[in-house]
């Protein structure tokens, strides 16, 4: 009888276990985004959170938390409870350099878990309007002949960490002013309270359309087919330089495989949408190969930039301070 009554409930658990796993999601999301609203990966989340919680059937909330070069932000998510409702909006520099410029309180490996692998975007070498230099040669002799102020979105990140290697190969000094995105970076650049930034395309080709800043080249092999008349670095005089800010989303670790599962299916769906693959070429940003959609590709890119990445910031002793 015992017998009978255990097989029985473990047939029922086993009918219902999947209804349950079916169950997520089943209040809203959020999505922590580590900079202030306005950059491209405050763009780039409320654009993907749009079409994913109508898959997903709720909503999606986003939630801007800035500070430390995206630190504080993933720390908040990598601490989180791991049930899938706190999701981590990420990118070269939140999940690759910090963790060799800071002294982080989670681990990027082992405190993540990693979801899809999102689009990625060659940055572009902007200024401002009233920068004299008719192209990139003209540039490097104006900024080794002034003392040109940079934008960053914060110490480490992909704005921050592109001026330095720039210096370092162009030979020409200059000093950088830290903001708390690159969104807001971009607004005293067309204002001409900076001179110069490292930015992601997505981010400047709008102003750049407008007439409101100067682009000298895009930090990749191939002209931007949304921008084509904008050199690459090697045209320009800068072989080489070759700078793509790729983006993610991460969970906490722990989560449960089938909730990651959902959210990667839900972040694919969306990105094979009309609407955000035309954005997305409109903003010269390209999107992963579908063999790049999978959590483990993701998690083997991160692993793989570190290795590339740390060595080089550590030898050029980038450091928050």
């Amino acid at each position: 009888m015992h017998r009978h009554f255990l097989a029985h409930a473990l047939a029922v658990f086993a009918s219902i276990a999947p209804a349950l796993a079916d169950g997520y999601p089943s209040r809203p999301i959020s999505f922590i985004v580590p900079f202030a609203a306005g950059g491209p990966l405050d763009a780039l989340a409320r654009a993907m959170a749009e079409p994913m919680s109508v898959d997903l059937g709720q909503p999606i909330v986003i939630e801007n938390v800035a500070g430390a070069g995206g630190s504080v932000g993933v720390g908040r998510a990598a601490h989180a409870t791991p049930d899938g409702y706190t999701v981590c909006v990420g990118n070269w520099s939140t999940h690759v350099l910090n963790g060799a410029i800071y002294s982080l309180g989670y681990d990027l490996i082992d405190d993540l878990a990693p979801v899809v692998l999102l689009p990625s975007a060659p940055q572009l070498i902007v200024a401002k309007a009233a920068v004299p230099a008719a192209d990139f040669r003209a540039l490097v002799a104006w900024l080794k002949s002034t003392k040109a102020n940079v934008g960053t979105a914060g110490v480490g990140s992909a704005t921050h960490v592109s001026g330095l290697l720039f210096q370092s190969v162009a030979k020409a000094e200059f000093a950088f002013v830290s903001y708390r995105s690159a969104g807001a970076a971009l607004q005293d650049l067309v204002a001409g309270h900076i001179d110069l930034m490292f930015d992601q395309a997505s981010n400047s080709l709008p102003q750049i359309r407008a007439g409101s800043i100067k682009a000298y080249a895009v930090t990749s092999k191939a002209r931007l087919a949304a921008a084509p008349d904008i050199p690459t670095v090697d045209e320009a005089g800068l072989p080489g330089f070759y700078v793509s800010v790729w983006n993610g989303l991460w969970v906490p670790k722990g989560t449960a495989p089938d909730v990651i599962a959902r959210l990667n299916g839900a972040a694919v769906k969306a990105m094979a949408t009309p609407g955000l693959q035309k954005r997305f070429a409109d903003l010269g940003q390209d999107q992963p190969e579908a063999s790049q959609k999978s959590p483990a590709a993701l998690a083997a890119l991160q692993k793989a930039e570190i290795s590339k990445w740390w060595p080089i910031l550590k030898a050029a002793n980038v450091k928050t301070n």
